[in-house]
């Protein structure tokens, strides 16, 4: 037996509706089996987008059954907004936020750990290592496949929308509130681990002749060891990561 329910999505959940049902209440079909995450998913919007259900002006989780006639009513995350005593939808915000970010957005993950976040990335990870990555290290997935963040396992996502590599760390940090958290060249752009100050004679043997010759502040890669300086390169980095705070 079908029944139907209104659903209206607000802010930029609308991005994930057809054109026809954005900024608007539409009737949506639904069965008894199902939940309002089974509906609101139907409609096209990841479970990790929604932070906040109400149904007949009551907030509810994602396993509240709707009934004929309900109005459903869901927002975004409220990463940056205190609301309250309503009830978030997601588990607690990741106050160290961590990400694993899928293998189409690998400048995106560069960029991050430029500005000091811990990401994990590599160019052989599918959904189902993303997911799973995500679920046991309490990571944040990042992706632009809208079918991975409507994975069950998947409990915290974002869907990144921009193109540009810059655009989307802005929209990233913004969205999740962590501009006071950027800490930039802290942490290696190979690997995500964090930076430690080693004198010259240590990392003497990695460097060729003209960086011993020039240069006399290294520091090291606690994970896969790879050694850093202000190369000629550095410059170029400082413009990026000031252009980043600039647009938040």
């Amino acid at each position: 037996m079908t029944g139907h329910v209104e659903v209206r999505a607000y802010a930029e959940l609308n991005d994930f509706l057809a054109p026809g049902e954005r900024g608007v209440t539409v009737r949506r079909p639904f069965r008894p089996h199902q939940t309002v995450k089974d509906v609101i998913e139907a409609a096209g919007i990841p479970h990790t987008e929604v932070d906040l259900i109400v149904v007949a002006g009551e907030p509810v989780d994602f396993g509240h059954r709707p009934e004929a006639g309900d109005r459903i009513a869901v927002y975004p995350v409220f990463e940056t907004l205190d609301i309250g005593p309503i009830s978030r939808l997601r588990p607690e915000p990741l106050r160290e936020p961590r990400f694993v970010v899928d293998v189409h957005l690998g400048r995106l993950a560069r960029l991050l750990r430029l500005v000091g976040f811990d990401v994990r990335w590599s160019n052989d990870l599918d959904d189902d290592a993303l997911a799973a990555i995500g679920q046991a290290e309490h990571r944040i997935v990042l992706t632009r496949d809208r079918g991975l963040l409507k994975r069950r396992q998947v409990t915290h996502g974002l869907y990144v929308r921009s193109e540009r590599p810059v655009d989307q760390v802005v929209d990233v940090l913004r969205r999740l509130d962590l501009a006071a958290r950027v800490a930039p060249f802290t942490r290696c752009l190979r690997c995500g681990g964090t930076l430690v100050p080693v004198t010259k004679a240590e990392v003497w043997d990695q460097l060729l002749p003209l960086t011993r010759r020039h240069h006399h502040q290294f520091r090291r890669c606690s994970a896969c060891g790879q050694v850093y300086w202000r190369g000629s390169h550095h410059a170029e980095l400082v413009e990026v990561v000031e252009r980043i705070r600039r647009s938040l």
